[in-house]
């Protein structure tokens, strides 16, 4: 048995498909009421119910917190420290040692945005606990049911591609490889538990903006224009969607800190161990199955 948060996210969904397909069972938490699905247990709730979140991790092996706020700046030290604090609250009030946290590898680098800041807190309280704990800091996780590479792809398709500075770089994982990853981890054990890994897609030197926006057009059949923006006019585009979207914009003022910044290439010592795991689905594979899934499913 599974406790697993965030199940109805993006990487939940992929969590839990894979999590069924391996046999196990899952105990998922949701604030919505969702379908029935064989082989899920869902629990009414959220990550400030103190009952509920003992009843999700009640007899589990092992719980994979995966849920977060990523978008609402105001909503991150309730959603993303409190919230874990209380998940860790409920592991222990229910003797369930083994816990997996899904953070961020913005968590790196906490000064430069207000999210890092608060992946980074999360994991202190865990590393501070009682807990048989294992960090798993993704770079950014793309692939079908994905919201925010989805804006690549819808760009690519239109033709122009705005992205960050020029001598920016960056890791990437599809979402696939990074579920395995976190159930490979359940059982812990030495070199695994109280360690922090950086998955990625096994690029060592991880993409340049521009060499990672052309793959995506070539996933999408197209030769889009790559325009690389400058911190202020990240800023700009920023203060526009949010006037646009609301509090549903993808490119918020928070996240152009850490995308203005030159290194999101995971650290190779931080890599899992290539025994335990090892990323399966080439990035330029996994882009073009992506872009299949958006168009099948009438996103572009």
């Amino acid at each position: 048995m599974l406790a697993i948060t965030g199940a109805t996210g993006f990487v939940g969904q992929a969590l839990i498909d894979r999590a069924l397909d391996a046999g196990h069972a899952v105990r998922a938490l949701a604030r919505k009421a969702q379908a029935p699905r064989a082989g899920v247990e869902w629990v009414a709730g959220d990550l400030d119910a103190a009952e509920q979140l003992r009843a999700l991790v009640r007899g589990a092996e092992a719980v994979i917190h995966v849920a977060g706020v990523v978008n609402d700046a105001a909503a991150f030290e309730c959603g993303n420290v409190v919230g874990t604090l209380n998940v860790i609250a409920a592991a222990k009030a229910e003797g369930v040692q083994r816990f997996i946290q899904v953070s961020s590898l913005s968590a790196r680098e906490p000064d430069l945005s207000a999210y890092g800041a608060s992946k980074a807190r999360a994991e202190k309280l865990l590393m501070a606990s009682s807990l048989d704990w294992t960090i798993v800091r993704p770079p950014g996780v793309y692939g079908p049911r994905d919201v925010d590479y989805f804006e690549m792809f819808r760009l690519a398709k239109w033709g122009v591609m705005p992205v960050p500075p020029r001598e920016g770089r960056a890791s990437i994982i599809h979402v696939d490889d990074l579920a395995r990853l976190l159930l490979a981890l359940v059982p812990g054990g030495e070199g695994v538990s109280f360690q922090t890994f950086e998955p990625d897609d096994g690029r060592n030197d991880g993409w340049g903006h521009y060499e990672f926006a052309r793959a995506v057009g070539w996933a999408m059949g197209r030769r889009p224009w790559v325009v690389h923006l400058s911190r202020r006019s990240l800023e700009r585009a920023a203060q526009v969607d949010r006037r646009v979207r609301g509090t549903k914009a993808r490119l918020t003022e928070d996240r152009v800190g850490y995308m203005s910044h030159p290194d999101w290439v995971v650290s190779h010592g931080q890599r899992p161990p290539a025994s335990l795991w090892c990323p399966l689905i080439p990035t330029r594979e996994g882009l073009k199955a992506t872009a299949t899934w958006y168009r099948d499913n009438g996103w572009l």
